[in-house]
């Protein structure tokens, strides 16, 4: 199947897009068919080639959600857009298990009252002799 979608060219930092015609199991910076048109996200500048697109879709070719959206925005399509939404990562949080800081905390605390008592004992023993 035959898929319109963005393939990113440009340096680090300043995106740009081609948008390229592919076989949809392609990697998007692979081999394309045709290229379409281009995209700058910086300055919102879309260069379409519409006669093509529309000629590649009356073939059964299909757009990705994105360029289905900007294909609607520039008037190529009417429509809906579509939801394009990433999910983001949640963060791993371990949980914090209080039973076993206590258990450590008190054997220490313990030893130290302990050995204060041991000291007082010692010197009130060398005090009354």
């Amino acid at each position: 199947m035959l898929t319109i979608r963005f393939s990113r060219v440009g340096r680090k930092n300043k995106a740009q897009f081609r948008i390229v015609l592919q076989q949809h199991t392609m990697a998007p910076t692979g081999k394309h068919v045709a290229v379409l048109g281009s995209y700058d996200p910086h300055q919102k500048i879309a260069i379409l080639k519409a006669d093509k697109i529309k000629e590649w879709i009356s073939k059964g070719a299909q757009l990705s959600d994105s360029v289905y959206n900007l294909c609607i925005k520039e008037g190529i399509l009417e429509g809906k857009k579509r939801t394009v939404k990433m999910e983001r990562p949640k963060p791993v949080v371990a949980p914090i298990e209080e039973a076993s800081v206590e258990t450590e905390i008190k054997p220490v605390a313990t030893a130290v009252v302990a050995s204060e008592e041991k000291a007082v004992e010692e010197v009130a023993t060398l005090v009354v002799a």
